[in-house]
């Protein structure tokens, strides 16, 4: 077998078989086939796509480059949740204690944020004593007697995605369905939960900018994840402006917080208990319907925001912050207005700017190296379709000493566009589409 003739294959819009494309990703890792040509074949998989037995191929050969995450120690069925990312996304941090209210347990890897959006890792370590790093057994312990469980990701997970996604940085092939759906699949496929509701960010905060190509990537995950018997939900979301109101670490999990006692935005509640109740109907502890009921009324008795008390204090966190997370958390008191320079309506966001001017506050890093500040970020006081007076306050800057202020208040200039007319409805639009397995 020679890397040419796959390439030569793939390149003419031929299929690539199971063989081939183990021989060349393992080739890659091991360092027998150079960067250049895997260039190459990545380039001719950009212009002409796989079909779906081919990502499958593509994903497991990553997926079986590293370790495989096994979860019997824990009891019961175990759903996963993912997302892609987004601007504001903290819903790990309400969904958990949701889902676990509900009697299905809830235990995840998660990463740090770099860019624009936020890692749940960094989020958690704003909790004081709040500890990501524990071991196998402590994991499995506290999943099982709490029902909720976050770490940091640790083992030697997919790493033939980490090399292929280094080398796609650099040759502008990121960007391709094939190959984003196999980089995510190989990970979550790698842990080894009984299924997976994932969450598939659309919009200008969102990875996927456009809606069809976000639909595109949730189909093409959800027959990647069929074709491994897993079963599966993706949700398409509007990230076209930020989740809910709050963009920070600190912040975010006081917005957590305050959604488990029943005053979270509208929107960022809603999102959780889509995202729960599709993860305990998913798991067949109840049907969907039923679950939102049970899970609203969790909210309003207290049964969830308990949750949250016992895993905090099980992961070494202070519990306290449940009751007064404004004061335990390390929330910054330096605060900057930005106000509308113009009378109208909100009619666009880019939510990626405001995750950028949250960024430069230190709330988020430009290298991995970066050190982040869990006092600082946005809130956002006007969102899509706000009708707002010239002077009104669109959002509250928290800032600190070493805050690139000035850059941060350029950037949500033009971030918001204030117009005489409200946006569209879709544009507002939270949830565009639900697809399920064999759908």
């Amino acid at each position: 077998m020679r890397p040419v003739d796959i390439i030569h294959k793939k390149r003419n819009g031929g299929i690539n078989t199971k063989e081939e494309i183990e021989f060349m990703v393992n080739g890659y890792v091991d360092g027998s086939i150079p960067d250049y040509q895997i260039s190459a074949w990545l380039m001719a998989i950009y212009f002409n796509g796989m079909n779906k037995e081919e990502r499958y191929y593509l994903t497991m050969t990553m997926r079986n480059s590293g370790d495989i995450i096994d979860l019997s120690g824990i009891e019961g069925i175990k759903i996963d949740k993912h997302s892609t990312g987004g601007v504001g996304d903290k819903t790990t941090l309400a969904v958990g204690p949701l889902v676990a209210s509900a009697g299905l347990k809830v235990s995840k890897l998660s990463g740090r944020g770099l860019g624009h959006t936020g890692g749940t890792i960094d989020k958690l370590e704003s909790i004081p004593g709040f500890k990501t790093a524990i071991s196998k057994d402590e994991f499995f312990k506290i999943a099982n007697e709490v029902g909720m469980v976050v770490a940091g990701q640790t083992g030697n997970i997919a790493p033939a995605d980490k090399k292929l996604y280094a080398l796609r940085d650099v040759t502008d092939t990121v960007d391709e369905i094939s190959l984003i759906s196999a980089s995510i699949m190989s990970k979550k496929l790698a842990v080894n939960s009984d299924g997976i509701v994932l969450d598939v960010k659309t919009g200008s905060g969102a990875f996927m900018k456009n809606l069809d190509d976000a639909v595109a990537l949730a189909k093409s995950m959800v027959e990647i994840a069929e074709l491994n018997n897993r079963k599966i939900v993706a949700v398409v979301t509007n990230m076209d402006q930020p989740l809910g109101e709050m963009v920070g670490n600190s912040l975010e999990v006081w917005e957590a917080i305050e959604t488990l006692k029943g005053n979270g935005p509208e929107d960022f509640t809603e999102l959780c208990l889509e995202l729960a109740a599709s993860m305990i109907d998913l798991a067949g502890i109840y049907e969907y319907k039923e679950a939102r009921k049970i899970l609203e009324e969790n909210i309003k008795n207290g049964k969830a925001l308990e949750i949250m008390r016992k895993w905090i204090k099980a992961q070494g966190g202070d519990e306290r912050v449940v009751d007064n997370p404004e004061e335990i958390l390390p929330i910054s008191k330096n605060i900057v207005e930005f106000k509308a320079e113009k009378s109208g309506y909100v009619s666009h966001i880019d939510a990626e700017k405001v995750g950028i001017a949250s960024m430069v506050l230190g709330a988020g890093r430009k290298k991995k190296e970066d050190e982040i500040d869990y006092s600082v970020g946005i809130k956002v006081m006007k969102k899509l379709g706000a009708k707002v007076e010239k002077g009104d306050t669109i959002a509250l800057l928290y800032v600190s000493d070493k805050s690139n202020v000035e850059e941060s208040l350029e950037l949500m200039k033009e971030a918001y566009e204030i117009t005489d007319n409200p946006p569209t409805e879709h544009k507002m639009k939270l949830i565009y589409e639900k697809i399920s397995g064999g759908k």
